[in-house]
């Protein structure tokens, strides 16, 4: 079980095979890592494994490997254009997770250097296209911890600057908090060569592409977005997990949110908000022992109209209407622009 989907275990992969699971995903959602927030978002499970599928779908026909079988309808695994209605369980190729061992206080990866094969790669690969207010990058820039070089910039961006190349950056995925690394310590800990790191790059920023142009089909602006690979038994990179969601990118209609950075503009005004921010600048294992209250629950009227943003967006992006009860995601903004 995650913070917004589970993971049923079908076949256990092995050193030399895969597994086989299926991601349940759910009407929950996390923000700021916290892990699942007090409220469910009605609908949204069965609109990210849509929108997830069919990138996966359009990805494989580009000749890059996913993890995907397909859809689970019934008792049958279905392709999108055979589904009769919406569904929120996929079947997958299930990769080996090998978490870093938590030594005193930094992390132990050296089983990266001793296995080979079958197992998801420890790194979420982060594409910016541009740098929305929001965007980590200002707070690291602020912080120190990131510098105009490593973004390429002579000058200090803008919140809302459209980047003239896209801008890689990484981090690492199986740590309490994951953090934002150099490309070296990236290739280091995950025991990547020089070529797979190159390779693991070039794969990113097609993606990027094909997730900018469905996009924008649908009037979305990508913002920015992660994605996560794995090997395969021949260490073959394989990419895995979800992309292309309102969870996984930022994408923006007309200068206003598509995703949950609304949820995130709402708890930015909470205490309990702040709470969490200096808990992680004190510790940032046990940050959440820290926090001494719980986050409210969104307001009614913002929760339902996140939900009928979730299913406006899989219409549109997928370019099928899946949820024919919701208007479309221009309306849809503009009702939460009201709210906010």
């Amino acid at each position: 079980m995650g913070s917004v989907k589970d993971l049923l275990v079908l076949d256990k992969p092995t050193k030399n095979k895969p597994g086989k699971a299926h991601f349940v995903f759910s009407d929950r959602y996390s923000v700021f890592d916290w892990g699942e927030m007090p409220d469910h978002i009605p609908d949204k499970g069965a609109a990210i494994c849509i929108t997830t599928a069919y990138f996966f779908e359009k990805i494989e026909e580009m000749g890059i490997k996913t993890h995907y079988r397909g859809l689970v309808e019934g008792d049958e695994i279905k392709k999108l254009s055979e589904l009769n209605s919406p569904q929120s369980r996929m079947e997958l190729n299930l990769l080996r997770v090998l978490k870093p061992r938590l030594a005193v206080d930094t992390y132990d990866y050296s089983v990266y250097k001793e296995e080979k094969g079958n197992m998801l790669i420890p790194l979420e690969l982060i594409y910016r296209n541009s740098l929305p207010e929001g965007s980590s990058v200002f707070r690291r820039l602020k912080e120190g911890s990131l510098s105009l070089d490593d973004l390429g910039l002579d000058k200090k961006p803008y919140p809302g600057q459209v980047l003239e190349r896209p801008l890689l950056d990484v981090s690492t995925k199986l740590e309490a908090i994951d953090r934002y690394i150099s490309w070296d310590a990236a290739k280091e800990l995950a025991g990547l060569s020089e070529s797979e790191l190159e390779e693991i790059k070039r794969v990113t920023l097609h993606i990027n592409g094909v997730i900018t142009s469905e996009a924008s089909r649908a009037g979305l602006t990508n913002e920015d977005g992660k994605i996560e690979f794995g090997f395969d038994e021949a260490r073959n990179l394989v990419l895995v997990d979800t992309l292309g969601t309102l969870d996984e990118c930022r994408f923006t209609f007309e200068g206003m949110p598509v995703s949950k950075e609304i949820a995130r503009l709402f708890y930015r005004n909470t205490n309990w908000y702040e709470e969490v921010e200096a808990a992680k600048k004190v510790d940032k294992v046990g940050w959440k022992e820290l926090v001494g209250i719980k986050p409210a629950a969104l307001l009614p009227v913002l929760k339902d109209a996140i939900s009928r943003l979730y299913k406006a967006s899989c219409n549109e992006m997928t370019h099928r209407i899946w949820f024919d009860d919701v208007p479309a995601v221009k309306a849809v903004l503009e009702e939460i622009r009201g709210i906010l």
